[in-house]
């Protein structure tokens, strides 16, 4: 079943067409990755997926129920986590989730469980201070907790990481792949080293339109092979490698890397290697990257 079905949207402010005829869906308990670059058009695809904009054509479907614009039933499914999530500075963790919990309805024994549920989950349960005081991290993860309070069946992210450190975005990611069982995820966001980690599928948004998507492996196979990269005990050895095979990069001073679409093939490369007496510290051959394949999509 699929948790999310957008279908022929398309969204203009005033001329400027932000969004031109966009389709995908996101399976029900997955991860799905939403790439494109900023400005690219995937927060105004969230806000109509929130009911916050009106399309200008098309329809969005949130657990089968039809998303409309202004007051929206479908949000009853729905957990967002913005960019910059902001809270009351004054309140502790727990207090601002119960306070989430209050004015949404909840009962207050559920509340007061389901807060402690989340904030052991995000990493928060020993925290006792005041938000004034969180880092951005800590601030993105009682963000996630805020998100998930009321049990959504889609929880979307929007840039959740963009702004934190390498510790920070892996706190995050982490977090996202776990509460998996519990809801699905549309995680929007340009780090396209944090969506192949741990997006199963992707859908790449460029200047409004989606020019691809698919699971990692069917875009592996329809953007072409794999590069790969050779290693040498000397820089000049390295050097003189690139002069008689062009089209490569030198990583790290001794190792040469050859993209997909180099022209060279490895199986050439190394027979050229070993037939002049140099010496290999590493051989092989690395698959796409997700970047790789986004920038071949986009022509870049």
């Amino acid at each position: 079943m699929n948790m999310l079905e957008i279908s022929h949207i398309s969204k203009k402010f005033a001329e400027k067409e932000v969004l031109r005829d966009v389709n995908f869906a996101v399976p029900e308990h997955a991860v799905y990755g939403f790439v494109g670059q900023n400005g690219a058009g995937k927060t105004t695809t969230m806000k109509l997926i929130l009911g916050l904009l009106p399309a200008g054509s098309g329809e969005i479907f949130v657990n089968g129920e039809k998303v409309s614009f202004g007051e929206n039933p479908a949000n009853c499914s729905i957990g967002y986590l913005p960019d910059v999530p902001e809270f009351y500075p004054y309140m502790t963790a727990a207090e601002y989730l119960n306070f989430c919990g209050a004015i949404t309805g909840m009962e207050g024994q559920d509340c007061r469980k389901r807060t402690e549920e989340l904030l052991e989950l995000v990493g928060l349960g020993v925290e006792k201070h005041r938000i004034k005081g969180f880092s951005r991290g800590m601030k993105q993860r009682l963000g996630i907790a805020q998100a998930l309070l009321n049990r959504p069946k889609l929880l979307i992210c929007d840039e959740p990481t963009s702004a934190l450190d390498p510790l920070g975005r892996k706190e995050i990611l982490d977090i996202l792949v776990s509460v998996r069982e519990q809801t699905t995820v549309l995680f929007s966001t340009h780090i396209l080293s944090d969506v192949e980690r741990i997006c199963e599928q992707f859908a790449f948004l460029h200047e409004g339109r989606i020019l691809r998507q698919g699971s990692m492996e069917e875009l592996r196979k329809s953007c072409g092979e794999a590069g790969f990269e050779i290693e040498l005990e000397q820089r000049q050895e390295a050097e003189k490698l690139m002069e008689y095979f062009p089209g490569g990069i030198l990583q790290d001073r001794t190792s040469v890397y050859y993209e997909p679409g180099s022209g060279q093939k490895m199986e050439g490369v190394l027979a050229w290697v070993v037939e002049n007496g140099i010496r290999i510290r590493k051989a092989e051959q690395r698959g796409l990257t997700l970047e790789t394949l986004f920038m071949e999509v986009i022509g870049r």
